[in-house]
């Protein structure tokens, strides 16, 4: 059998295994992208495999340079590689790809033991001085997260003008057309009862 029959093979069980899976996407016939863990998953990584033209003689080139990884550090993602590199070897000369995936996802706490999400780094150039521009590490700003009581207390704020912003008291307009409209309904039954009497 060729490769490309192989291939072919292949790729028709991968599409029949992983239909309607949002963790694998075939980019084209021979590239793909697998996501071990869950979307929200801190832990979760997502793998970009493509086919040389001679797999499954030769091995796939597997990477996770895709955006999804950026928090991974790159030591955590070198043993991702190197240990993938290990079952790539075992399986070499034969279809991987579903093996591959499932061994992932199977040692994906193995994989990410030692994983810190790497925070990034934003570079500003200061444009007062264009002969030397200055870079500057900042690290992203976390939003702050307000608890409930504290969400209210700002409700209740008003503007630099002593008025509440627009729109500040919604619920109550739509509980009280709510109410109005309930008493339209029984007053249109009541009305309704005494003309059929």
């Amino acid at each position: 059998m060729t490769s490309n029959e192989e291939q072919e093979m292949e790729l028709e069980a991968l599409r029949s295994i992983y239909e309607g899976d949002d963790c694998f996407k075939e980019l084209s016939p021979v590239s793909f992208q697998f996501r071990v863990g869950d979307l929200d998953e801190s832990k979760s990584f997502l793998l970009d495999v493509s086919w040389p033209e001679t797999y499954p003689e030769t091995a796939p080139h597997i990477s996770l340079d895709a955006f999804f990884n950026n928090r991974i550090s790159p030591e955590t993602k070198q043993l991702i590689i190197s240990k993938l590199h290990e079952q790539v070897e075992a399986n070499l000369g034969s279809v991987m790809m579903y093996t591959l995936f499932e061994w992932a996802k199977e040692n994906q706490e193995m994989l990410m033991e030692n994983h810190q999400p790497v925070v990034s780094a934003v570079t500003l150039i200061s444009n007062s001085d264009t002969n030397s521009p200055v870079s500057v590490n900042k690290k992203k700003e976390k939003k702050e997260q307000l608890t409930k009581a504290q969400k209210r207390k700002m409700i209740g704020r008003t503007d630099n003008k002593g008025e509440l912003p627009r729109g500040w008291n919604w619920v109550d307009v739509i509980k009280h057309v709510t109410e109005q409209n309930r008493r339209k309904r029984g007053r249109l039954k009541n009305l309704l009862k005494n003309l059929m009497h």
